[in-house]
Parts: structure tokens; sequence; C-alpha cells
């Protein structure tokens, strides 16, 4: 997992809320279990006129030119502005997965679903709570200023305008704090005591042979 410090990238706005986990990676894109490969389907029911169906050359569907995604603006964004209620329904991994394969590292938004919430953190995405006056500013900054970019420090938990003008402060458990900043997911979590496990596994051997 790549390690998060700070983070400065363009911002998408996604001006709805309680958007659901089926419409950032619709069911039909769930029969793989591996990570990559989710980006293209990200917001699919939103993003092309199309159904969208897997194994389809994406390049060749039509787009909603009315969706923020597709405005040329908003190309290249690491960093997603939401409204409340973000990763609400189903509890599907793949959500993180199809925002973090896009490209976006961070979202920011007034509340989250509390599966997506801690499956972004599982999976390297930052989602960042603000309250909704500080996420209202920075959707009226957002369509404002094209090419308007936030700066996120993660270490210092801050969100900074690209000005400078303004910064807000948000919160993060230490401990999942300390697993962004050095890129550990669960199994690198696990791996960081890979020398007490296979000592503990030795002595065992020694005092419980017969399990082996």
């Amino acid at each position: 997992m790549q390690p998060f410090h700070i983070l400065t990238g363009l911002v998408a706005p996604l001006d709805r809320a309680n958007v659901d986990t089926d419409v950032i990676i619709p069911k039909q894109f769930l029969k793989s279990i591996n990570r990559s490969g989710f980006g293209a389907n990200l917001f699919d029911g939103w993003r092309y006129l199309d159904k969208g169906e897997p194994g389809m050359n994406h390049a060749l569907r039509p787009l909603n030119p009315d969706f923020a995604l597709n405005q040329p603006r908003y190309r290249g964004a690491q960093i997603l502005l939401a409204r409340r209620n973000f990763g609400c329904g189903s509890s599907r991994e793949h959500a993180p997965w199809a925002l973090a394969d896009y490209g976006f590292r961070a979202l920011i938004a007034p509340s989250y679903a509390d599966i997506f919430f801690n499956n972004c953190y599982k999976n390297g995405l930052l989602p960042i709570v603000l309250a909704e006056s500080e996420v209202e500013h920075l959707f009226h900054d957002t369509a404002a200023f094209p090419g308007f970019r936030l700066t996120i420090d993660l270490e210092r938990q801050t969100v900074t305008t690209q000005d400078g003008g303004a910064t807000f402060k948000f919160d993060v458990e230490p401990f999942r704090k300390h697993c962004l900043l050095n890129g550990l997911d669960e199994i690198g979590l696990t791996l960081t005591h890979a020398t007490d496990i296979a000592a503990f596994e030795a002595k065992r051997k020694i005092e419980q042979p017969w399990l082996f």
C-alpha cells in the first residue's frame, strides 16, 4: 500500500448526497477479487450513456457530458469532494478499490457510511470528514476556480486551499494515521511482526511437536 504523507491534488466535485456503493461500482462488475481494473467502471451508470457490462471496450462507450468526472477540467483529479453519507448501501470493498484504481487518494465529505469509511483506510484511501459549511466552501471554490487544488497534510491533519487562504483541520484515529503514513494494510501490519511470529512457531514446534 502506498504511504500517504502530503498530497497536493486537483479536486473533482460530486454534488450528490447519499451516494451508495452500487453507484460507486455497480454489482455486475464485482466478479473479480483483484484490487485493480475497477477504475474504468467507477460511477459507471453516471459516467456512460449506455449500460455497462464486464468485458466492454470502455474507450468506445458514449460518455455523459454532464457528469463531473467527464469534464476536462477535472481530468486527473486525486481528491473527490462529496456530500453527506457517502458510500452508503452494501459493504462491498470493491467501492474503495474502484476509487483508488481511478486515481483518487483522498475523499472529503461531511459524513460517510461506517463500513465504507473503514474499508477506505484498509485500502489506502483517506476519507476526510469536514463540517457541512467547510464542504460547502470547497464546493464553491471548486466550481469558481478551474484547476482548483488542495493540499492535504496527514501528519498535521490539515486541508489547505491552493492560495493558502483557508486551512481546515480534520480528525483521524492514531492507529489509522500510523497505517496510512507507513503504507500498511492489514497484511502489511501483520508482517511487521514476522520475526515474533516465526519465533513463536519455532517455540511451539519444540513444545508441541505432535501438531506438526
